[in-house]
């Protein structure tokens, strides 16, 4: 991944602007970034106040904001309250579609994130015992897209099920006090579930997540090139020390979330991967095969080109 300083840039298809206009919008006050418990690297550089180390001589604030969900984070890019926000690859695809005005722009993660999910008591084993069943779920996030692909791949769809709309931690909260059968989960509530109140997984496919994955607004990007350039290399750092210093990230997670360690390690130990922060071939074929998979069941319309969106939406020079 190269830096793109001496090269003309381009903005959702509009015409190419050389650096040096990008620039001329001037410096923001402030850059707005979002945490969240399911994007590690996040917590460790909220934790470190590395982004604010970085741009402290530019007078550039950060301001942190927590999105307990995808979707929460494509909402506030859309809404310009955010200008950097973390999602699975999926949800940023279909929110791209829906009109959000984005790219994609790093990894920060191959997570196994989520899975279908029930109380240890119940007589849920397998996706086909859903049918009829209460099930919540998040829309707009990678868990909603887990379920209608895992439905779709035993020939079923959402309206096969009761779906119950909430948000990740109270999805968890209502599965476990029985107002729902089963959970599209995420971690780290997934694994404070599973370890905490005995929840079990019934439904797992490590290959239908679709990365985590850093998104920015469009016009951010064409007005601050080397700010988004050098928020990247910030996250690179953060994501390559990590790497190399787990019990770090570890502590940083301990300290956002307040969960116990066990249910922490899960997270990082078995079901986290930050090896990687390029946005290349894996991540857009994993994305463009759930997009795929969406518009067969109804979700993306039947017209939409999706190789195309997922052009649109990944753009891979900027790290």
């Amino acid at each position: 991944m190269l830096s793109r300083r001496s090269v003309l840039i381009g903005a959702a298809g509009a015409s190419l602007l050389p650096l040096g206009l990008a620039r001329a919008a001037g410096k923001p006050s402030t850059i707005n970034v979002d945490w969240a418990t399911y994007n590690p690297v996040s917590m460790y550089l909220k934790d470190h106040g590395l982004m604010e180390k970085e741009f402290a001589e530019d007078g550039i604030g950060i301001r942190w904001v927590q999105t307990l969900g995808s979707n929460k984070a494509l909402e506030f890019l859309n809404a310009g309250s955010i200008d950097f926000g973390s999602s699975a690859g999926a949800a940023a695809l279909v929110s791209k579609i829906n009109g959000n005005p984005i790219k994609s722009i790093y990894v920060y993660s191959k997570p196994e994130w989520t899975a279908l999910v029930t109380r240890k008591d119940t007589p849920i084993y397998k996706i086909t015992d859903l049918k009829g069943k209460r099930v919540a779920v998040t829309r707009g996030t990678d868990p909603h897209i887990f379920l209608v692909r895992a439905l779709l791949s035993v020939g079923m769809t959402e309206r096969d099920v009761h779906e119950v709309l909430l948000q990740h931690p109270d999805g968890k909260i209502a599965l476990i006090r029985g107002d729902v059968d089963a959970w599209a989960g995420l971690d780290p509530m997934m694994a404070q579930a599973e370890i905490e109140d005995g929840a079990r997984l019934f439904y797992r496919n490590a290959d239908a997540n679709t990365y985590g994955i850093l998104s920015t607004r469009i016009a951010f990007l064409r007005d601050h090139l080397d700010l988004v350039q050098r928020v990247l290399a910030v996250y690179e750092t953060a994501r390559k020390y990590c790497l190399a210093h787990p019990a770090e990230m570890e502590a940083s997670f301990i300290a956002a979330t307040k969960l116990p360690k066990a249910v922490v390690e899960k997270q990082l130990d078995e079901r986290t991967d930050i090896t990687n922060g390029h946005i290349g071939a894996p991540q857009r074929d994993s994305i463009l095969q759930a997009g795929i998979a969406l518009q067969k069941a109804g979700v993306i319309p039947a017209d939409v080109d999706i190789n195309k969106a997922v052009d649109d939406l990944i753009d891979n020079s900027y790290v």
